[in-house]
């Protein structure tokens, strides 16, 4: 069957134009800092300062990769970076999901009370101080639960979840009731084939976050051995970028400077490729679980 072609107007025509040229700016202004990024990465920094990006082959390396591959402390830190947003996903979705399931029974009694305790905490928070006090005292500080345990629940999460439980019919519970099933068997083996979408979505949001954390490891971990990748990646950069005052020859000071600028977009490169990578795995359920999550209810 043929589609009828739509006859626009000029004032139809001219929005559609302008809403192309605002998606193209936007589209350059995400694509254009990526390329330089990734191009800047390959090249010497000697002609990246002096010429700026270049597209000959000639004037690329791969000193910068070499550099950071054959660096125990990165891959010591992208190790415990790995198993600090596993770790942590999982434990945040596991209680997110269960935090959620009651609060999306209208039936339950003080349900207002609990969400109003749940959205005062969006607003108001205890304070670094007395946070690291108890973190402190329960023994956890230079621990990998110091980092894990804090951000294992978000208020907004739970509320993203709520809202999906709400938008499945609640005759799917009625019959699941009629076959003998109880709220532990509705719960695991039918409710949460149908939360993919949510799942997907409070999943993505946990490794992302955790993955570009840093603050929490630098308040609480003091080894070496347990700082996760964006603090070790600190680190090299710090170490060798030249201090003002520091009193060296210049040529030591413009090696320094040289090894800052030839890990710095290689970093960035190492540590947003994890990301990169688990995106489209996740993207076909992103849509639909952020949209139904925000919108129903």
């Amino acid at each position: 069957m043929e589609r009828r072609k739509i006859k626009l107007g000029v004032l139809d025509r001219s929005i559609l134009t302008a809403g192309y040229v605002l998606l193209g700016l936007f589209v350059a202004a995400v694509v254009v800092p990526l390329i330089y990024v990734v191009v800047a990465s390959f090249m010497d920094p000697n002609v990246l300062n002096n010429q700026g990006i270049s597209f000959r082959i000639q004037d690329w390396t791969l000193d910068a990769y070499r550099r950071v591959m054959e660096d125990e402390m990165i891959w010591r830190g992208f190790r415990n970076s790995l198993f600090f947003s596993v770790t942590s996903t999982l434990l945040s979705v596991f209680i997110t999901l269960l935090a959620a399931y009651p609060m999306s029974k209208k039936e339950l009694v003080g349900r207002k009370f609990f969400n109003a305790i749940f959205v005062i905490t969006m607003f108001f928070g205890g304070g670094l101080i007395p946070t690291f006090i108890l973190m402190n005292q329960l023994r956890l500080v230079d621990t990998v639960w110091a980092v894990i345990l804090p951000g294992s629940f978000h208020v907004w999460n739970m509320i993203l979840a709520r809202t999906y439980y709400q938008s499945i019919s609640r005759e799917l519970w009625e019959a699941s009731q009629i076959d003998g099933a109880n709220e532990i068997q509705y719960f695991f083996r039918i409710l949460m084939s149908l939360c993919k979408p949510i799942i997907a979505v409070l999943a993505l949001w946990g490794f992302v976050g955790m993955w570009n954390s840093y603050f929490d490891a630098m308040i609480y971990l003091n080894d070496a051995n347990l700082q996760p990748l964006q603090l070790v990646l600190r680190s090299i950069l710090i170490q060798n970028t030249p201090q003002s005052g520091m009193i060296a020859d210049i040529q030591s000071t413009a090696e320094m400077a040289k090894m800052a600028e030839l890990l710095k977009y290689s970093t960035i490169i190492v540590s947003s490729l994890p990301l990169l990578i688990m995106y489209p795995f996740f993207q076909k359920y992103f849509d639909k679980g952020i949209m139904v999550g925000s919108v129903k209810g």
